[in-house]
């Protein structure tokens, strides 16, 4: 999730690195499409008036959404009334084309029609130019598919959603119906390709320097801005790469694709961005999914320490309940606060092998790295009090060998572009530096400050944006959806970047959502969690009474117990 160092900035700052990913497949952030119907554009027999009403309600040249949903029940919410007027010069449309190349081979591809979605850049700018998103309808598993398909919504800001196509299948997605799969804008396999090698070199090199000290804070600064110039040279708009222009991609793609209904699963920033898309485009939605909450009205810097002391504390409460954990690793609260102080204040410069292999890099852990490689959950939960432990016994390798992960980053595969234009339009402004000092202090009194003033996974942000400069869109923007369209909320007991509270939070504005937490699971729950893809096989067939039962024995992975 950081901008640096701790979390390889393959992934954008919501999404990480959840214990079954990156050990068994490409980490997140693959696509194969449909050739489809063509867009259907307001009708020529419009009023003026009318015409009038659809562009101060934000619509485009899609047609306006149902006001009633799949049930034929009173639909969505109004459309955002601080939403970005849209008057393409052109409606958008589906171009069939051949499926990317991605990084390592995606099975799923070799069956699936791909293609671009070709949408305007700023739709608030009539005339301007047009960018292509590559989309992918991967076909079902089941020889008598449903007619509504399943879309899915990535994380990060900036993830390679392509990248996430084997979890996703193998977690059922396409079990019963397609899976349309479209990477978002400025993001790998779409053009342009908001990627910033620059940003990518600096998070390898961030391994082996301290994680908020002024010799990263400068690299970091000097890399963001040498993206950003490079990027609004080659004539960017970075203002249009957001989370609203986003959402009305994927209605456009619905309407290109001449798809009635859909379903959608999102996760991480992906439920930032579905949440969005319910409240300003809810038309043509059967269901959501939402896996490792992101609120739109919510998310903001000093919210990422809350959540990091939800999912971290879980962790230690876990260990208190099974009674060989809680004997061989006692207070583990005190342990880890000792560790980040006596590292912060010393910070440890050594030799480790990354963990998929290779020579040994340097790397420095002090006690910002330490906290965001629990956060990252760079080390497995399970593991998590046993390195606590054999650090404070003076053996840190296990959390050396977490950081050495980011040593040799996937240079050009996350769109630094879309994360920094999300990240400083919507989540920094309205909070000042010293709003994230205080919610640190709060959710682990007693720490430094110099580690308790970075939000946890987005180091030096306020100085990073202040680099990037973006439109601040938080009027528009932190706006709660308020729907009936039947939702599924998962999450994560584990979580410590979108903390598992925040299902239920988030549920109250959603009058037909069902909520589930998942014990002993961090972020991305549903790739994870047999139980999950149950329920969620059952939600997809019967999204108001899905079936919920196998939670209710689901007990966390048992703690690595390492004898004295």
């Amino acid at each position: 999730m950081a901008h640096h160092t701790h979390s390889p900035r393959g992934t954008g700052p919501l999404d990480g690195d959840p214990e079954s990913r990156r050990s068994s497949a490409p980490r997140r952030c693959a696509p194969r499409t449909r050739p489809a119907g063509t867009f259907t554009g307001a009708s020529g027999a419009a009023t003026a008036a009318a015409l009038a009403l659809v562009v101060l309600a934000g619509v485009g040249a899609a047609a306006a959404p149902s006001r009633t949903d799949a049930y034929g029940l009173p639909g969505g919410p109004a459309r955002n009334p601080s939403a970005t007027a849209s008057t393409p010069s052109a409606p958008p449309r589906f171009v069939p084309g051949p499926c990317p190349e991605t990084t390592e081979p995606v099975a799923a591809l070799d069956h699936a029609r791909c293609g671009f979605l070709e949408v305007p850049e700023n739709r608030a700018r009539p005339g301007g130019r047009t960018i292509r998103l590559a989309v992918a309808v991967i076909p079902a598993a089941s020889a008598k598919p449903a007619a509504d398909p399943v879309v899915y919504m990535a994380g990060g800001p900036g993830g390679d959603a392509f990248d996430d196509i084997p979890f996703l299948v193998e977690a059922g997605l396409n079990r019963d119906r397609e899976l349309i799969v479209m990477a978002q804008r400025g993001n790998l396999h779409s053009q342009p390709n908001l990627a910033c090698p620059e940003i990518d070199r600096f998070s390898g090199q961030a391994v082996g320097l301290g994680y908020d000290s002024p010799s990263t804070r400068r690299l970091q600064l000097r890399a963001t801005k040498e993206c950003r110039d490079r990027l609004a040279a080659d004539g960017a708009d970075l203002a249009a790469y957001n989370t609203l222009e986003n959402a009305t991609d994927f209605a456009d793609l619905r309407t290109a694709l001449g798809i009635r209904q859909w379903n959608v699963y999102a996760y991480s920033y992906g439920t930032d961005l579905a949440l969005t898309y319910m409240r300003d485009h809810p038309g043509g939605i059967r269901s959501v999914t939402l896996d490792s909450v992101t609120p739109p009205q919510t998310v903001n810097l000093p919210w990422t320490w809350s959540s990091a002391q939800e999912g971290i504390g879980a962790i230690f409460r876990a260990c208190e309940a099974e009674p060989k954990c809680k004997s061989r690793y006692p207070n583990l609260p005190r342990t880890l606060a000792q560790q980040v102080s006596r590292l912060e204040a010393r910070p440890m410069t050594l030799d480790a092998s990354p963990p998929g292999g290779g020579k040994p890099v340097k790397v420095v852990l002090d006690g910002g790295a330490l906290l965001n490689l629990l956060v990252s959950n760079s080390v497995p939960a399970a593991d998590v009090p046993a390195a606590l432990d054999e650090l404070a016994r003076g053996r840190p390798e296990r959390f050396a060998r977490a950081r050495a992960a980011g040593a040799h980053p996937a240079v050009g595969e996350t769109a630094h572009g879309l994360t920094e234009s999300v990240a400083c339009g919507e989540w920094v402004p309205g909070h000042s530096e010293s709003d994230v000092l205080r919610a640190g202090r709060r959710a682990f009194p007693g720490w430094p400050d110099t580690v308790l003033a970075q939000a946890p996974q987005l180091p030096f942000q306020h100085e990073v944006c202040g680099v990037w400069k973006v439109p601040d869109r938080t009027a528009s923007q932190r706006v709660a959806p308020v729907s009936s369209i039947p939702t599924l909320v998962v999450s994560g007991t584990y979580d410590a970047k979108t903390g598992a509270s925040w299902g239920a939070r988030t549920a109250k504005t959603l009058s037909r959502s069902t909520v589930v937490r998942i014990p002993g699971i961090g972020h991305f729950v549903v790739p994870q969690s047999p139980c999950a893809q149950e329920v969620l096989a059952s939600f997809l067939a019967r999204p108001t009474a899905p079936d919920t039962s196998c939670v209710a024995n689901l007990k966390p992975k048992p703690f690595t117990i390492v004898p004295r």
